[in-house]
């Protein structure tokens, strides 16, 4: 239902046993995490369905939580998964978002808000991924203890058309 959380954890040392449970759509975003040597992938784009579904590698030092804003997406599904390191993920339905921080939904396709009045932490490791769609707000890159932490996430981006 929209405005509830819908989040989807999981881990792909598990991912053949569910991986039939999931949309089309869904599974060949996950199918690419699987058949990628993700640690050797560099940073950057990668192509799975043209514009309709793709990978971005990204490399970073989380940050304390503070300095995180929440976020969320209208056209495109999240599955951030984990390549090396950890990071807390943040997340609350849509009716919890605060007050708008930014607006870059014709650009890029995200909606930054200044807080979220009701959170559920989520520590994501290597292996694991958590989806992410259009009702769920998020804020990843997240310290996960007290000290940053160097990362390298995919994150998979689905057109809700392709659902």
């Amino acid at each position: 239902m929209e405005g509830d959380a819908v989040l989807i954890i999981g881990n792909l040392m598990n991912i053949e046993k569910e991986i039939g449970l999931y949309p089309q759509a869904i599974q060949q975003g996950l199918g690419f995490l699987t058949k990628q040597n993700l640690t050797n992938l560099t940073v950057g784009e990668y192509k799975i369905k043209a514009d309709l579904i793709f990978a971005k590698i990204a490399s970073y030092d989380t940050q304390p939580v503070e300095q995180r804003r929440p976020e969320r997406h209208d056209k495109y599904i999240d599955i951030q998964c984990i390549v090396e390191g950890e990071e807390r993920i943040d997340s609350a339905p849509l009716k919890a978002a605060g007050e708008i921080d930014e607006n870059k939904m014709e650009e890029r396709d995200v909606l930054y808000y200044k807080d979220m009045q009701v959170e559920d932490s989520l520590v994501l490791k290597k292996g694991m991924f958590a989806i992410y769609f259009p009702w769920d707000l998020h804020r990843p890159n997240c310290n996960a203890g007290k000290q940053s932490v160097h990362v390298k996430k995919a994150v998979v981006k689905i057109a809700m058309s392709e659902l």
